[in-house]
């Protein structure tokens, strides 16, 4: 391979933009993981560039998760018809349900941000 055939001694292409332009150009790099220079190369040569899930919105998610975890174990030790629960009443127990379901269309509301936003 000769000097002449790597990226860096090649000549550049530049790109006039205006700042905010070039904010969202380097925020959409930002989303996808890759440098703004990779980030332009691929999608000028018609490169579908995929972008990486944030990780504070997959934190948000586990811990949606991990509530719904918990309800259904509330859950599971009702059904389970263990003395500790037997002043329970079935009112409380459609409650527990309806939490539930809150949850898991929490948990649903916070996947489709993340698709429709990546």
């Amino acid at each position: 391979m000769k000097k002449s055939d790597t990226r860096k001694h090649n000549t550049p292409i530049k790109v006039y933009c205006l700042p905010e332009e070039k904010l969202a150009i380097k925020n959409n790099a930002k989303s996808t993981g890759l440098s703004t220079t990779t980030f332009l190369r691929k999608v000028g040569m018609g490169y579908e560039v995929k972008g990486i899930v944030d990780l504070e919105q997959v934190r948000e998610m586990s811990k949606v998760n991990g509530d719904l975890g918990r309800l259904g174990g509330l859950l599971k030790l009702w059904l389970s018809n263990d003395p500790r629960t037997d002043g329970v009443d079935p009112e409380r127990l459609k409650k527990l349900i309806g939490m539930i379901e809150d949850t898991r269309g929490e948990l649903k509301g916070k996947m489709s941000f993340i698709l429709d936003n990546y």
